[in-house]
């Protein structure tokens, strides 16, 4: 056959560590039909401060693969919320190669067509809490290459047709495929006529959606005479791949006839006509009149010279198997938000002597980030005192009922579904199934009745079921420990829930390691109350007549502990405003304490006379830094270095003046300046190289009380008045007011001998 080969290839991103599946980076691809490998180039590189991260630690990164849908990973092994069913999918795990920089390579063999999906993340990290910007973070850098290559102008097999075929000396097999539609309950290939070589030395393989692998459904034409291999139960709407093989060391020409037969669920003993259209063509269910089976198309296919009309004895066995199917209807709230509504619903009688079906469409991609739920309660009043149980089975692209009545599994050799149970005991039954493939799911609901030998059909007992199907974002919302986020990659749309207070898992329901009332009240009380420490500071301030400073440490005190009670990850949560606000008034708070402190050190009033415009200033230039990047480093060091700056010319301004070291006292410096500097020194290197998510909660009060303890230390002492002369008082006599003169005011003159000019004025 005729090769092509695509190539697709996505953006670099950064990964992350996991924590949970709101962590992953997520790739999405799409392979297109009749593809027989496809191979991810998968590229790795590390990268810190815009170079090659070659003094980076290796860690290692795990890769998942899963075809229609994301893939449901718990790489922390915890546990699943109640009755959710768990997807598989395949992992690979990248070691490094070189220093700063990996390949990977994942070959698929045939793969499935459609939508596929990569999840890949970091190993989890110990959780430290790092100050954005104070030193180069290493960064690791994933970028997924897909290529794959596609046979194009495959021969089409058309039901109830023979075709020709010759297979050469250098020709080793031979493809087909055949389009299966809805409500075929049968599809049997068979190979006619093998000529050119003692017996038949065939292989016939079958697969559907992509061409068959090695470990396909297989039969050996030598050994079976007729050669004919039959699939039951086939998927609708999916197109069926033929591979005839010829036996190793066979070297002639091999001439045979291939021919496919499908069977129509509503008439089990007959073959589907090959070009009769039906209602089933538009998708109508039976149960609205439909009298036969999907054709292929509209019109007849052209008939090759080779191609002769064969009928095939197909016999009847699966009578059963095919039953009216009954449409849901969609109702879309929101995204993720999609109710499935029956007909004549929501309570479904079930009938004794065969099951009801139900079809539950998703729409492609949109509908496979989200959970599908579903919930069967049996209204035990119905049942007649009779032993019902009433069996669901859930399948994807084909409904399944199960014909031996002594063991309900809701599987078959080639096919697994998700069974659910209701009886009067328990009477009601869950199913959550996260990031379910898109396409049409079957609910089969069947009752059988207990008996001593198993489950036999009832009698005269019809039994009533409530059945709720819909699409939820997440599994319960998360819970009160967790939050729902609705996450993006390109034009593709997810949810995932992001845990907190030590909960996980993937409905945040696992508390192995969770956080105790006692130990979340603890937490709150010990961040909140730390804040009291800014009492003793606001009363030095009050006491030195730094009433501004005094009201910014009050400021400080009140919104930092009204934003670490809203900031709590568990229960004991308390918000007074919205989070962003308490948020930003809080760390706007706490770098004015520190401008006000240190301006206040500088003492400018002697020599700035206008010292308050420092103090707007510095408001104004840490609202904007803060409105640019709360957690960026430089952005709020950059106003505390300004300050210090500008105390420290003053000093300095000081010192040369009065040819004395400022400020003069060793006890200034020993008893204050000194420890004020070394516990501010202590919190600042707690706070960026100490804090973890575990420790937070007391590390960051001990900063509370460090901060605010240096406060206390570091303001200086209220300022003594002056030793000069002041201006003389004003005196008034005879209601004239007599005026001084301006350098006396200044204390610039000498009082006792200035001359006193007056000025008289009524």
């Amino acid at each position: 056959g005729l090769f092509v080969t695509d190539y697709f290839t996505r953006t670099p991103r950064k990964l992350s560590p996991f924590r949970s599946f709101a962590s992953i980076e997520l790739f999405h691809f799409h392979i297109p039909e009749d593809t027989v490998i496809a191979v991810w180039n998968l590229i790795t590189f590390k990268e810190q401060g815009g170079t090659f991260g070659d003094q980076c630690p290796d860690r290692s990164i795990t890769v998942y693969f899963r075809s229609g849908a994301p893939s449901v990973i718990n790489p922390l092994h915890t546990h699943f919320p109640r009755d959710t069913a768990v997807p598989g999918s395949f992992a690979l795990t990248l070691t490094w190669t070189l220093p700063n920089r990996t390949t990977g390579v994942f070959n698929v063999t045939s793969p499935l067509p459609g939508d596929w999906f990569l999840a890949a993340h970091l190993p989890k990290d110990e959780g430290k809490i790092s100050v954005k910007g104070l030193y180069e973070e290493c960064q690791y850098l994933f970028q997924p290459q897909l290529i794959v290559q596609r046979l194009v102008n495959i021969a089409v097999l058309y039901p109830g047709h023979v075709t020709e075929q010759s297979m050469g000396p250098h020709n080793r097999s031979c493809l087909y495929k055949v389009f299966v539609p809805s409500y075929t309950s049968r599809v049997l290939v068979e190979v006619l006529r093998c000529r050119g070589a003692e017996g038949c030395p065939l292989w016939l393989r079958v697969r559907a959606k992509a061409p068959p692998l090695h470990n396909s459904t297989t039969l050996d034409c030598q050994e079976h005479t007729p050669c004919q291999l039959a699939q039951d139960l086939p998927f609708w709407q999916h197109w069926y791949y033929v591979l005839v093989e010829k036996h190793p060391g066979v070297l002639g020409t091999i001439s045979f006839q291939v021919t496919v037969q499908l069977t129509d669920c509503s008439q089990p003993g007959l073959a589907r006509p090959p070009f009769l259209p039906s209602s089933a063509s538009m998708n109508m269910p039976h149960s609205f009149g439909s009298a036969g089976g999907l054709a292929l198309g509209d019109s007849p296919p052209p008939t090759s010279p080779n191609d002769t009309k064969h009928p095939v004895p197909v016999t009847s066995h699966a009578r059963e198997r095919c039953w009216p199917v009954r449409p849901t209807l969609r109702n879309e709230l929101d995204t993720f938000s999609v109710h499935f509504y029956i007909f004549f619903g929501p309570n479904v009688s079930v009938p004794p002597d065969r099951p009801t079906v139900f079809v539950i469409n998703l729409l492609p991609v949109l509908d496979s980030g989200g959970v599908l739920n579903l919930e069967l309660r049996l209204n035990v009043s119905s049942l007649c005192g009779e032993n019902v149980t009433v069996f669901g089975c859930l399948n994807h692209e084909v409904p399944l009922t199960s014909g031996d009545n002594t063991s309900v599994t809701c599987e078959t050799e080639s096919l697994a579904g998700f069974l659910l149970s209701v009886n009067a005991t328990a009477s009601l039954s869950r199913l959550r199934i996260p990031y379910p493939q898109t396409g049409s799911w079957y609910l089969s609901l069947r009752s059988l009745c207990a008996t001593e030998h198993g489950f036999e059909p009832c009698t005269n007992v019809t039994a009533e079921v409530y059945l709720r199907a819909y699409l939820s974002p997440c599994i319960n919302d998360c819970g009160i420990y967790g939050q729902c986020k609705l996450l993006r990659t390109n034009n593709y749309l997810y949810a995932a829930c992001e845990c907190k207070a030590g909960w996980n898992g993937w409905g945040c329901t696992d508390n192995a390691e969770a956080f105790s009332y006692g130990f979340q009240l603890l937490s709150t009380l010990l961040l909140c109350l730390s804040n009291v420490m800014f009492v003793p500071p606001v009363a030095i301030a009050v006491r030195s007549h730094y009433l501004l400073e005094a009201a910014v440490y009050i400021f400080t005190m009140f919104f930092s502990t009204f934003y670490h009670a809203c900031d709590q990850p568990g229960i004991v949560v308390f918000c007074i405003m919205e989070y962003d606000v308490l948020q930003f008034c809080d760390f706007l708070g706490s770098l004015m304490s520190v401008w006000v402190t240190v301006i206040a050190m500088a003492r400018l009033q002697p020599v700035v006379k206008q010292a308050s415009v420092l103090y707007l200033l510095g408001a104004m230039l840490l609202s904007m830094a803060l409105q640019m990047d709360r957690h960026g480093l430089w952005n709020l060091l950059g106003p505390s270095l300004f300050a210090l700056g500008i105390m420290a010319v003053a000093w300095t301004a000081r010192t040369i003046r009065r040819r004395h070291c400022y400020p003069p006292t060793w006890k200034r410096w020993a008893f204050y300046l000194c420890p004020g500097a070394l516990i501010a020194a202590a919190a600042v290197l707690l706070y960026a190289f100490v804090e973890t998510e575990e420790n937070y909660f007391y590390i960051h009060s001990i900063w509370h009380l460090l901060i605010a303890g240096s406060v206390g230390f570091l303001l200086p002492p209220r300022a003594k008045p002056s030793r000069r002369l002041g201006p003389l008082p004003r005196r008034k006599g005879c209601g004239y007011q007599l005026c001084v003169n301006e350098q006396e005011e200044l204390g610039l003159v000498d009082p006792a001998v200035a001359s006193i000019n007056s000025i008289c004025t009524s």
